[in-house]
Parts: structure tokens; C-alpha cells; sequence
């Protein structure tokens, strides 16, 4: 007889690019299909992660972006979907979820950020604090990627007995297949930056910083977002003409960072940046200000130089000036320097382990 597999319900906001639902999105596809019977409801289907969702997948689109006035149709979903484990990532959305009130499915919700940065966006770290307290102790288990998200969340008053250590999962096969290094010619150094342009990212900093180096180092920017116009007027406004570019969203990214002498983390604050973990799949060293997270773990796990975490923007200044200009420029990208605890396999298998429970 054959063991009926196990129903998961993957919940997303969308199919935006960012690194919490590209986190999910990879799991999703690597489940054990004789095990698992994985669905996903998500709030809107906007955004460029579409093509990442298997073909065998159901998903259901509740048609809102915006979680108050999805609050009964996510329920409703929930309940008619049966599931026998529920699986969502990114704060905001997992007060929703566990909102569902008690009975039905087991319920695993993954932080994708650091709590301060919830109650940014929520305008109160007092209701913030409560909705932690009350909501995440109807949560089996609540991921974390990296031990200060773990330690700010215990300060916040999620249990610690439902605090689990989970790794985002890098598929460094894929990553690196078919990549060719690019870069913008010239002979100074050639850094890289990736992800939204939003305050989080500290785009606008490093900016700052960069007026420092010489003047035949390159920078170029990926992404799109709110700061998008402000940093071009801060770029021109400096007189930086070419020296930094803001290349918008490129699917081919890796392409750049390949390339790259460095790839620079000026984020004011993260979970476990992803692209980070990307760049060391790549080979690329990492500078990235100590405020970014799980950004001094990842450093103490890699290779020695793979990674440096600058303690203020003079030390992010003088490690950006420490990196040698790699010439004759690559064709192909440098050995991997990611640890393995952060390969897709092993990552994956500890989710079908937890959603085993």
C-alpha cells in the first residue's frame, strides 16, 4: 500500500524578486515529489520569480497585494485546501497565516528580516512585539537563516524552543551554469552591488564611500526600487560621469558578478543576505558592513578573505581599496567559497525533515 504523501501549502506575497520568495520558491521545487505534495497560494502573481514554479505545481492566486483585505479569502483558501503543513516566509504575512486561528494544519513560518525592521513597517514596536508573543507560539517552528535573527527574536518573545536554525538553500549547480564573466572595461577594480534600491540595501552610502577611491574603479549597481531616482541624483549630483552605474534588474546579474573583483554589502540591516551566499557560489569575494545580518556567521564559516565584515564605513573604505584588480579579466567564474551547509540539497533535505513532523 502506498503511504499517502504529505500535503504542503507554500504561501507567498508575490512573485517579486526578492530573496525571501526566490528562498521558498527553491524548496518548493526540490521537494521529494514521492513524499510531498506541494501547492502554492499566493496574494498576487506580479513579478519576475513566475518561471521559477514548477510545472506540476497548483497555484492558487488570491488576486490582492495587500494582506488586510486578503485576510478572509487567505483563510478561506487555507481551509479548502486541506493542507497538512502550511509554509510561508516575510513577517508580515505570517501574522496573517497564523491568524487562521487554531486546529487544521501544522503551521512553519520562515523569517525572512530582523524584527526592528518589522516593526519599521508596521509604525509600532509595541503592537509589533505583541503580534510576536501572541501569534508565533501557534508556529511549530519559526526559521531562522542566520543566529542574530534567532537572538532578536527571542529578545522579542518568540519561545526559543520554537526557534530552528535553516540555512538558505543555494543551488550552486544552477547558479553557475552557463555563466560568462562580464565586467566594464578599464583597468581599476570592478565592484558589483545587487538588490532593491530601497534604504535597507545602503545604496546611497556606499555611494558616499566610493568618492573616495580612484578614479578608474567602476561601480555597478542591480536592481530596481523607490531610491532609484534619488541615488541617480546623488551619482550626478557627485560628478561620477561613468564611474558608477545603475544597471536596473538583469536576470543575467551573475554574468557581473562573475566578473567582479568584489561585490559590496552596504545593508543597513538583513536576514542572511542571498546575495552574498551567490557571489561566494560564484567564486566573487565579499565586503559587507557588520550590520547586514548573518553577515559575521557567514564569515566565520567560509574561507579565509572570502568574506570581510567592516565594522563603519571608514573600515568598508579601506577593505574596497585592499582589493586587487583582477587582470587580465576573467572569462569564467572562480572556484566555489560556499560553505556547505548552504548547498540546495542539504538545506532541502533538513525541510522535508521538519515537514515530516
Amino acid at each position: 500500500m502506498t503511504a499517502r504523501k504529505s500535503r504542503i501549502l507554500f504561501v507567498l506575497p508575490s512573485f517579486a524578486g526578492g530573496g525571501a520568495e526566490r528562498v521558498l520558491l527553491t524548496v518548493l521545487g526540490r521537494l521529494d515529489r514521492e513524499r510531498f505534495s506541494p501547492g502554492l497560494l499566493v496574494l498576487s502573481d506580479a513579478g519576475p520569480l513566475k518561471p521559477l514554479v514548477p510545472d506540476d505545481i497548483d497555484v492558487r492566486v488570491l488576486g490582492t497585494g495587500r494582506v488586510r483585505s486578503a485576510l478572509p479569502l487567505l483563510r478561506r483558501a487555507i481551509r479548502d485546501a486541506a493542507p497538512d503543513a502550511v509554509l510561508s516566509t516575510m513577517a508580515y504575512l505570517n501574522f496573517a497565516v497564523l491568524s487562521v486561528g487554531p486546529g487544521g494544519p501544522l503551521y512553519f513560518v520562515r523569517e525572512a528580516n530582523m524584527p526592528d525592521h518589522t516593526a519599521r513597517q508596521i509604525g509600532s514596536h509595541v503592537l509589533t512585539r505583541l503580534l510576536y508573543r501572541l501569534l508565533y507560539r501557534r508556529a511549530s517552528a519559526v526559521l531562522c537563516n542566520a543566529r542574530p535573527m534567532r537572538d532578536a527574536l527571542a529578545a522579542w518573545g518568540v519561545a526559543q524552543d520554537r526557534l530552528v536554525a535553516m540555512p538558505n538553500p543555494v543551488d550552486v549547480d544552477m547558479i553557475r551554469k552557463g555563466v560568462e564573466a562580464r565586467v566594464v572595461p578599464g583597468d581599476g577594480r570592478r565592484f558589483v552591488a545587487a538588490g532593491r534600491l530601497t534604504e535597507q540595501k545602503g545604496f546611497d552610502r556606499l555611494v558616499d564611500w566610493f568618492r573616495n577611491m580612484p578614479a578608474s574603479d567602476r561601480l555597478c549597481i542591480f536592481g530596481d526600487g523607490p531610491q532609484a531616482e534619488q541615488l541617480r541624483a546623488q551619482i550626478d549630483g557627485a560628478g561620477f560621469g561613468e564611474r558608477i552605474l545603475l544597471k536596473g534588474f538583469d536576470t543575467r546579474v551573475a554574468d557581473w558578478i562573475a566578473g567582479a573583483d568584489a561585490v559590496l554589502l552596504p545593508s543597513r540591516w538583513e536576514g542572511m543576505p542571498n546575495v552574498a551566499l551567490e557571489s561566494l557560489a560564484l567564486g566573487t569575494p565579499v565586503i559587507a558592513h557588520r550590520e547586514a545580518g548573518g553577515i559575521a556567521e557567514l564569515a566565520d564559516a567560509t574561507s579565509r578573505h572570502a568574506v570581510k565584515v567592516a565594522e563603519d564605513g571608514a573600515a568598508f573604505l579601506a577593505a574596497m581599496q585592499e582589493v586587487e584588480a583582477t587582470l587580465p579579466r576573467l572569462k569564467s567564474p572562480r572556484p566555489n567559497l560556499l560553505p556547505a551547509s548552504f548547498h540546495v540539497n542539504e538545506v532541502v533535505h533538513r525541510y522535508e525533515t521538519l515537514l515530516s513532523r
